[in-house]
């Protein structure tokens, strides 16, 4: 299946948008270690590679309080335009990332899921519905929340994230 192209009003919407912003990279696992934690290096990898800056990066354990505090930091940090995180997003009990940066959201991009489970459906099959990625803004910022896989890391940063978040930044800053 081709991919449309973007009609030249979206051109301009992503002309508008930032070329680069900083991004802080949180990875939520009790067993991640900086030396382990190949799902965040991706992360940061991925948008490096596209010109994008890691403000910074924290491992984060898979509790909601934790997260939450986490998230809070780093949408409440001047320099940070997004956040992007990564973990804890299956239906096992341990898994509490969606909704634990759910109610920190003042928008959700319901968008960012259903594509999300469609292309990874057309790479790994069913198993696709187990997945709760999820997106958003908070704080005027957009925030991610990608499973923990390297695979599915690729699949979000690659199709979705790199492509639109200077897009996403710059149309959640607008005001009214």
């Amino acid at each position: 299946m081709s991919e449309e192209r973007p009609s030249s009003k979206q051109h301009a919407h992503r002309r508008a948008a930032p070329e680069s912003i900083a991004i802080a990279v949180l990875t939520v696992s009790d067993t991640r270690t900086p030396e382990t934690d190949s799902g965040g290096d991706l992360v940061a990898l991925l948008l490096e590679e596209a010109g994008q800056r890691i403000a910074h990066r924290s491992i984060v354990p898979d509790e909601p309080e934790a997260i939450q505090a986490a998230t809070r930091q780093a949408l409440g940090d001047p320099e940070v335009g997004a956040v992007v995180l990564t973990g804890g997003t299956g239906v096992a009990p341990r898994d509490v990332t969606p909704e634990s940066v759910a109610p920190l959201l003042e928008r959700v991009v319901p968008g960012f899921g259903e594509l999300f489970r469609w292309l990874s459906y057309q790479e790994i099959g069913s198993a696709a519905l187990l997945s709760r990625a999820l997106a958003g803004i908070a704080h005027g910022k957009p925030v991610f929340v990608l499973p923990g896989s390297r695979g599915a890391v690729r699949l979000a940063l690659t199709k979705l994230v790199v492509p639109e978040i200077g897009h996403l930044a710059a149309e959640a800053q607008k005001t009214r």
